[in-house]
């Protein structure tokens, strides 16, 4: 699949209109747009967290699923009603996720409370990407509630969002860093 952009700016959106995979001609504002939007910007988070300290094989790793996510775009971008082949997301990928997520928590101790976002800056900015991932499975479920999508795509960003989770906590339990774990009512006295 080969892409030629000599041009950046086309002015074919300047009046709020874009073009799906499938070339049809929909708002910018539509599920479909805001979902792959969602995903676009999960991507440049996940380019922030590449810049972190990260365990060894991370970064390669977190490599594809910045592809994967690319492809995640690229499959939510075309209607299911589009004819011809599209390119849509594999129960594989779902499942590498799955692999990984496995390999990381048999590493990491049994938790008895709620983490918070913090320890490593790899950490902070996994626990971003996390919630990003979380906005970005949101605005695919509402979509899927008003028009057919890939049948692996909400499972992928879910699982996406629990190894964003698990890959917080390792980055901290990599370096020695404990998990920073909630404490109810903030240890603030009560008012």
């Amino acid at each position: 699949m080969a892409v030629h952009l000599t041009r950046i700016y086309t002015r074919t959106g300047d009046q709020g209109d874009t073009r799906l995979g499938d070339m049809s001609l929909v708002r910018k504002d539509n599920l479909r747009v805001a979902a792959y939007g969602e995903v676009d910007e999960l991507n440049a988070v996940l380019g922030v967290v590449r810049l972190q300290e990260l365990p060894e094989g991370w970064d390669e790793r977190l490599g594809q699923v910045q592809n994967d996510l690319f492809d995640l775009g690229a499959d939510l971008a075309v209607p299911m009603t589009a004819e011809g082949s599209h390119l849509r997301i594999a129960p594989e990928r779902v499942t590498g996720l799955e692999t990984w997520c496995d390999e990381v928590n048999d590493t990491l101790g049994p938790l008895d409370s709620f983490v918070l976002p913090g320890g490593t800056a790899a950490a902070a900015h996994l626990h971003v990407a996390r919630t990003v991932c979380r906005r970005a499975e949101r605005a695919v479920v509402m979509l899927a509630d008003h028009e057919e999508i890939g049948v692996n795509v909400i499972a992928y960003v879910n699982r996406l969002s629990d190894l964003f989770f698990i890959l917080a906590r390792g980055s901290n339990h990599a370096v020695g860093r404990p998990d920073v774990l909630w404490v109810p009512g903030g240890g603030a006295p009560a008012a």
